[in-house]
């Protein structure tokens, strides 16, 4: 084959390949065409008004407005690990997608992450079971159905603040028991027995009282799940226990000691409200957390806690102690979704 034959070849299978490459990038689930970068759009720390944005994807049943990212090269029948990324009080999702930037990393690790907002309008947005619950089980159907469940490897809640507590909530669920494999709760009170250290934010002098997430249930979970929990220093007014009785449940070894994770750049979304103190949070900036697990857990399971060392409630994740936090949730055992009818 001649220098020019050869070319031409190279030439017209570039232009097979293209409109594949093409439409594998512009792939589109229910409103929401993968885009990289993922965001709308907040490329520097202290995010402008762009965050209140509430998505392009539809859910068809309600008519209501939510994130969904995607890989853009996504195969068929790739496994993937599917997060349902809950902000707390305020309750938008693109506030969530910056402040939890999992999308960041949605190419790197296969995630699919849907990222809603709550039904209660403003000021007070929070989540409210007979508004949003069956919202929230029609979008982990309409993931289900366009990903396949057998190419769901693992399933995670993920929420901050009333976010978390309301994973919490539905985690054992009939509709989410048999479904979720983890669950990552930031700043979302941690699994303990009533009256156990950490939980509880502080409160300096003279500032104003953050908005606590509510006290902890009387008994633990009854469900199985992986359990990664993460909070900033100052939030923290009666201790981080050194004792899991999640890792206890499962019997892993005595927690290991802290490894440090060093971020130079800092997370997207600042403080909502720098006059409550600095348990509520400052302005985003590089920092220090520490990586906390507990190891040899039983059937695969995954237990750790992270603690961002001098920061609030409302300060977004740096990149490296974020990717950190990933890394533990894709290790974790799944299967519940595969394992289903």
């Amino acid at each position: 084959m001649s220098k020019f034959s050869f070319l031409a070849a190279l030439a017209a299978a570039a232009a097979l390949t293209a409109p594949l490459a093409a439409q594998a990038a512009e792939r589109t689930i229910a409103g929401a065409t993968c885009t990289n970068p993922p965001r709308v759009n907040c490329p520097e720390a202290n995010c402008p008004a762009t965050v209140r944005e509430q998505g392009p994807a539809v859910e068809p049943k309600t008519g209501r407005n939510f994130f969904l990212d995607f890989p853009c090269d996504l195969k068929p029948n790739e496994k993937v690990v599917f997060i349902l990324s809950l902000h707390g009080g305020g309750s938008i999702g693109n506030w969530q997608r910056h402040y939890f930037p999992v999308v960041d990393l949605k190419e790197k690790y296969r995630l699919v992450v849907a990222t809603p907002t709550a039904a209660t309008a403003q000021p007070s947005r929070r989540w409210v079971g007979e508004a949003d619950d069956a919202y929230l089980q029609n979008i982990s159907d309409l993931v289900i159905a366009e990903f396949g469940r057998k190419n769901i490897k693992s399933y995670w809640l993920a929420g901050h603040s009333q976010g978390g507590m309301t994973s919490r909530r539905i985690i054992c669920s009939d509709y989410f028991k048999g479904k979720v494999d983890g669950f990552l709760s930031l700043s979302g009170g941690r699994l303990n027995p009533p009256g156990a250290p950490v939980g509880t934010l502080a409160r300096p002098v003279g500032a104003a009282a953050p908005a606590a997430p509510p006290p902890q249930p009387a008994a633990l979970p009854t469900c199985d799940f992986s359990f990664v929990f993460d909070i900033g220093e100052l939030e923290v007014a009666n201790g981080l226990a050194e004792t899991s009785p999640w890792a206890e449940k499962y019997g892993c070894r005595p927690r290991a000691p802290a490894r440090e994770v060093k971020d130079d750049k800092a997370g997207y979304v600042t403080a909502t409200d720098q006059a409550r103190g600095p348990s509520w949070g400052r302005f985003a900036r590089p920092g220090v957390s520490r990586v906390m697990v507990y190891p040899a857990c039983r059937d695969g399971r995954v237990v750790a806690d992270v603690m961002r060392m001098d920061k609030g409630h409302t300060e977004g994740l740096e990149p490296h102690v974020l990717e950190e936090i990933v890394k533990l949730m894709v290790q974790a055992k799944g299967g519940k979704l595969q394992a289903g009818d």
